[in-house]
């Protein structure tokens, strides 16, 4: 049954029509609104849950929409045996008529509270009676407001009829209903029902699946959505494939002496590995709001969600970096091993995910996208200014050297100058034509290195993946931390520091003004206007 459960609560809620349809947002035309509503009510449904309790689910959908609704969920309650409560405003007699007991609430009081057809008998019991061509629930949404009176046909005195929501509650209190409730709550509980309790709901973990059954769902899930963003994928393959040949073309087989023009292209390689992961910030966003309703309802764990993300990058990053890095270092012209290209693209790769990671936890950390995008844009100021490119290390002040050994950009672009220089082709002193040892003291490698103070030891290279495979796991740690324990699921509380109070205390004055022949307007309604004419007296 649980295999076909998504397509039984499909036809139950009526989506058979929109089940291969986006539900879309502020940017993307969707579902319509009370198709919206339903996929909610779907999405929360699964679990096979208990109790399910809904707060006005009526609000912005027809009449006909909220009666389908009610109607499959009482199906659902009485076919699976589930407790559903459900808050709505002014329903309509027919959707009035589903429900097997009510619950009228005013002022956070319970003026009433058992079966929906004994609730016309109670209240006529207390002097209201319901007209023959009232609503029930128009005419019980009346009472304990100032419309009551014309339903009052009791000829009690007028000071022991309920008034306010508080005195109903009273009255209700006194009730044989209530009673009858009451005693019921505390007569001894059967037994069975113990062992149903302890058998059924006991035993229900807070997650129904296990970390690994959670993760790989969550996997598959956002692997499916990823593949349905057609139009990013089409996107990026075109931008991947377009920004590698205009570089590879525009810098075809450069001069490995010239280090300045070398180390340019390692730098804005990995500006667009990394930079290109800055435009999924509105996508993690949009994820951060449906994993918040989710994890609320126990769907998985927050280390699920943030596992998934990051393996689900994982294959994207690898076919921009095996794409893009290929073009670049072979038509461009770097050492041409294999050795050095596999480590060229490994450090893409990492640098891919761990710029990814770095951009999901601003949009896990940041209240919204109009401060996540801000942030983003900072951020990567600071990347490219202290990468040892634009400022070298020994130009950047003592006080600001901790930005640059922090900087991901300086560990990747370090990594990718040594894998080129350290090659044995360059450890020699003449190199077309140039005596390096005689010129300057050191080799052709060691030269061109030290021309952006990158140190010429082969290990950091390996530090630079190690980095930049550490701040990837330290990212998305981070990640994990905020989502679970800082949620921005609501507002932030304003409080005024104002005293508002000071108004009210004000002293006025009367102030004498003319009274000859005074005329004025007082506009009423759109048609008419009420002319007042004042007199002299």
């Amino acid at each position: 049954m649980y295999k076909h459960y998504p397509d039984i609560v499909i036809q139950q809620l009526g989506l058979d029509n929109c089940q291969n349809t986006v539900v879309g947002d502020a940017m993307t035309r969707g579902v319509s609104g009370g198709e919206r509503k339903r996929v909610t009510t779907g999405e929360m449904a699964f679990g096979n849950k208990y109790i399910m309790m809904m707060d006005e689910i009526s609000t912005g959908l027809d009449s006909a929409a909220t009666f389908d609704i009610i109607t499959t969920q009482r199906s659902i309650a009485k076919k699976f045996r589930k407790t559903i409560v459900i808050s709505l405003l002014q329903p309509s007699p027919e959707v009035f008529q589903l429900f097997d007991d009510i619950v009228i609430m005013n002022e956070g009081h319970i003026m009433y509270h058992g079966p929906q057809a004994d609730a016309l008998a109670y209240f006529e019991s207390l002097g209201f009676k319901c007209p023959p061509r009232r609503d029930v629930a128009d005419f019980l949404l009346d009472l304990g407001t100032d419309k009551q009176s014309q339903y009052e046909v009791s000829t009690m005195p007028s000071n022991s009829i309920p008034r306010s929501a508080s005195q109903y509650a009273d009255v209700f209190t006194r009730s044989q209903t209530y009673g009858q409730m009451m005693d019921e709550l505390h007569s001894p509980v059967d037994e069975k029902l113990i062992e149903d309790r302890v058998k059924h709901i006991d035993s229900i973990p807070e997650f129904h699946l296990n970390f690994w059954q959670s993760t790989l769902g969550v996997v598959r899930r956002q692997i499916t959505l990823t593949k349905r963003d057609t139009g990013f994928l089409v996107g990026r393959s075109i931008m991947v494939i377009l920004m590698g040949l205009l570089y590879s073309s525009v810098f075809y087989q450069f001069d490995e002496t010239n280090a300045q023009l070398v180390m340019g292209l390692i730098f804005n390689a990995v500006m667009f590995v990394s930079l290109g992961q800055q435009a999924q910030i509105p996508m993690f966003m949009a994820a951060r709001a449906v994993f918040y309703k989710q994890r609320r309802s126990n769907f998985f764990r927050t280390s699920s969600f943030v596992l998934s993300n990051s393996v689900s990058q994982i294959p994207l990053g690898l076919a921009e970096c095996l794409v893009f890095g290929t073009m670049l270092y072979w038509m461009c012209g770097y050492v041409s091993t294999v050795e050095a290209f596999l480590l060229f693209e490994v450090m893409l790769f990492v640098t891919n995910l761990a710029m990814s990671a770095w951009f999901f936890f601003l949009s896990c950390v940041s209240p919204d996208l109009n401060v996540a995008n801000p942030i983003s844009l900072v951020s990567i100021l600071f990347f490219i200014l202290y990468a040892g490119f634009v400022i070298t290390e020994e130009q950047i002040p003592s006080f600001l050297i901790w930005l640059y050994w922090i900087n991901p950009f300086a560990w990747s672009i370090r990594a990718l100058a040594v894998n080129q220089y350290t090659d044995s082709s360059f450890d020699t002193c003449v190199y077309n034509g140039v005596d390096y040892c005689a010129d300057y003291g050191m080799n052709m490698g060691d030269y061109s290195l030290s021309t952006f103070n990158v140190p010429t030891e082969k290990f950091w290279l390996w530090y630079g993946i190690v980095f930049m495979g550490a701040a990837y796991f330290c990212f998305m740690f981070l990640s994990f931390i905020v989502l679970e324990y800082h949620r921005y699921e609501s507002p932030e509380n304003v409080t005024l520091d104002s005293d508002d109070r000071g108004n009210t205390s004000d002293s006025y004055g009367l102030v004498q003004t003319p009274r000859m022949d005074m005329h004025y307007l007082v506009p009423s309604q759109p048609s008419w206007d009420l002319r007042v004419l004042v007199k002299r007296r």
